[in-house]
């Protein structure tokens, strides 16, 4: 069990009403939050097989962490030092500014660069850290709508650096890296619906920061364990699957040649 897990049950209990994502119905996994017999936890690849020096934060909005769609907790997945937050506008967190102010981490805001301001510095090509410190990657978890309403109300994550990427340009790369399909302009991310061109899900673009930071194969495996659950996801839902058909073979096979 990892931080979003607890989150998860966390929130949970904290529920006067029973959240109602599509598809209540469903009998889910407690942990990955698939039908049960799509669950993929025991696919999950072992801790000792991610070499890593980054870290996430996934600052989530109220309710997000209770939808069964949510691909934050696939980062925690992997990533052994992940946290995972309620957001407030209001109250403050303690045990997140302390993660923020631990001197092992240099925290970097994941955020699309345009909104950033004229001084503050924002890494589009690669992610490097100083002082031998790891880097620590604040990912925004929520609709678009809410991820803009976080950036803009939380000002004690002014002070740090953003990370940026061309969505368009890492669309297109990736897909043909991963020989998948496009479906119109919604990357592969298509259990939740958006308006927006080339709609990035949480855990690609944890994976785009990872590769940005020149950890390639914990990049490509976070991109893989994504295919995984969107496919194993769509499964249990009444539509037509545009997952990758692939998704299994393609991520058992590269997590078969990663070293033990």
């Amino acid at each position: 069990m990892h931080a979003v897990h607890r989150l998860h049950q966390f929130r949970k209990s904290q529920s006067t009403t029973t959240f109602k994502a599509r598809g209540q119905k469903v009998i889910r996994c407690g942990l990955c939050q698939l039908a049960k017999h799509f669950c993929i936890c025991p696919l999950a690849p072992k801790k000792e097989q991610i070499k890593t020096q980054s870290g996430f934060l996934l600052l989530m909005y109220d309710t997000e962490v209770l939808k069964p769609s949510n691909t934050g907790k696939l980062i925690a997945d992997l990533i052994p030092d992940t946290f995972a937050f309620l957001w407030s506008r209001t109250e403050e967190n303690k045990a997140l500014l302390a993660v923020l102010n631990d001197e092992k981490w240099q925290p970097f805001v994941v955020f699309p660069k345009e909104y950033a301001d004229e001084d503050r510095e924002v890494l589009t090509n690669q992610v490097t850290c100083k002082n031998g410190k790891r880097p620590l990657f604040i990912m925004l978890d929520g609709s678009w709508r809410e991820a803009k309403k976080m950036y803009r109300k939380s000002p004690y994550l002014d002070q740090f650096p953003m990370v940026s990427f061309d969505a368009k340009s890492a669309f297109k790369t990736k897909l043909d890296a991963m020989n998948c399909s496009p479906v119109g302009n919604d990357a592969r991310y298509t259990i939740r619906k958006t308006t927006l061109e080339y709609q990035f899900s949480t855990a690609e673009v944890g994976a785009r920061v990872l590769d940005m930071l020149g950890e390639h194969d914990n990049a490509h495996l976070l991109d893989l364990w994504f295919d995984v659950f969107n496919f194993q996801y769509q499964k249990g839902v009444c539509q037509t699957n545009k997952g990758n058909v692939n998704a299994l073979q393609n991520y058992s096979a590269f997590l078969n040649s990663l070293p033990e």
